[in-house]
């Protein structure tokens, strides 16, 4: 009989904001958010300690509003890079427990002990233990859910450890019927406010009614609903419902190769003009060739979209092309991107800008042409994203970027758009 297998969810309690009060200890008793330059559209709260979250304020609110709600809070502007590695740290710190670790985000991961209950003890032994050594090296609570699988252990985790007094939670199979059917359907993993909305209508208010419905009758009632096929989902919801879910906790998920690479840009102001939103196309391109070529892939299917200035009435699109061959040079991407933005765009400012490059392959394996020069393009770029490695982002650019819409200069030093 095969053995069940035992699987943690690890979460870090309000991440950056816990990594910031390890770090300024002189911070532990007050309120404390982690949030961007208040000067642009990144001042947002991008994470609050428990002592800032009992005065009101909540992630993604504005600093402004934040800062209504209790003046004396304590800002810390973010640096990505020295989360990005105390994550590493405590996926280091799992990995004395199991070889099978799978980061799921910055502040979230997957271990799987399975194999491990000879060596270190119980299930809760086990977690109680990786609580003590995450919290004695980083500084860090972790929230531990225990379950049978990835989504079980997840929703042990959310539903129950993130709001025990030790942060433990395990959740067994025998369990469901009695802890997590009664939950509202809302709770249910990846069913979102919209989707709950919808189940809703359907009469299925908890995830009991979503897990004993048949699995036919309820892709049938979807289909009805949204008038197309939905037998996918319908499943998918159905299984996580009754928590069935045989992925393995992987490593090399998390080191995968990319289906695609892309990026994108909030800009600091309302661009109305397409001039200044070619430059930050083509600043985009640059960004993402260069990932391109780090990865030694080329794309063929370049994907271009934006976002209005209103968030009432939201403008904007999402459109991509197939170029004639697939390619990394930053020139031949951007003037796929624009010619589509061109097609596209409806006039209004833009506010967000996203450019990726899909369908990749070896950047080996491309077609010769008579009309230009591929090895030529390839080693120009070479030669500047060499300058780039050893002298920094701003040691070589284009023109367009040092202008006064251009953003190159302004995001050096970043990580996703948030300070190092």
């Amino acid at each position: 009989m095969k053995k069940e297998r035992i699987i943690m969810l690890s979460d870090c309690q309000s991440f950056y904001a816990s990594v910031e009060k390890a770090s300024n200890p002189q911070y532990s008793n007050q309120p404390l958010v982690v949030a961007g330059d208040p000067a642009r559209r990144s001042g947002i709260v991008l994470a609050a300690c428990p002592l800032a979250k009992a005065f009101g304020i909540t992630t993604a609110e504005t600093l402004k509003e934040a800062l209504t709600k209790c003046p004396e809070l304590i800002v810390a502007r973010p640096r990505m890079q020295h989360y990005i590695d105390v994550s590493a740290q405590i996926t280091d710190i799992l990995r004395k427990y199991s070889d099978l670790v799978e980061p799921y985000s910055i502040d979230e991961q997957f271990i799987d002990i399975t194999g491990s209950l000879s060596l270190f003890g119980s299930p809760r032994q086990i977690a109680a233990a990786i609580q003590d050594v995450i919290r004695r090296d980083t500084g860090v609570y972790t929230r531990i859910g225990i379950s049978y699988s990835k989504v079980t252990a997840k929703m042990a985790c959310d539903l129950w450890a993130k709001k025990n007094g030790n942060g433990l939670f395990s959740l067994s199979k025998e369990q469901l019927p009695a802890l997590l059917w009664p939950q509202p359907v809302g709770q249910l993993f990846m069913v979102g406010r919209r989707m709950s909305a919808h189940f809703q209508s359907m009469g299925l208010t908890t995830i009991g009614h979503l897990a004993q419905m048949p699995l036919a009758e309820l892709k049938w009632r979807m289909r009805e609903k949204f008038r197309k096929n939905c037998d996918i989902d319908a499943e998918l919801y159905w299984r996580i419902a009754n928590g069935m879910d045989d992925s393995p906790v992987n490593p090399a998920t998390y080191e995968a190769a990319p289906k695609s690479v892309g990026h994108q840009m909030t800009l600091p102001r309302d661009y109305p003009t397409l001039p200044e939103i070619k430059t930050i196309l083509l600043e985009l391109s640059e960004l993402v060739c260069r990932r391109c070529r780090n990865l030694k892939v080329n794309g063929a299917v370049v994907s271009v979209g934006c976002q209005g200035a209103s968030f009432d009435q939201p403008t904007g699109f999402s459109r991509q092309v197939t170029m004639s061959d697939p390619t990394n040079a930053t020139n031949l991407v951007y003037e796929a991107a624009v010619a589509l933005f061109r097609v596209h765009w409806d006039g209004q400012p833009v506010r967000r800008v996203h450019l990726s490059l899909s369908n990749l392959s070896d950047e080996n394996q491309y077609q010769l042409t008579l009309f230009e020069s591929r090895p030529r393009y390839r080693e120009l770029e070479r030669a500047t994203d060499d300058l780039k490695d050893k002298y920094g982002d701003t040691i070589i650019g284009r023109a367009a970027s040092f202008t006064g819409s251009g953003q190159i200069k302004e995001r050096v030093g970043k990580i996703g758009g948030h300070y190092k």
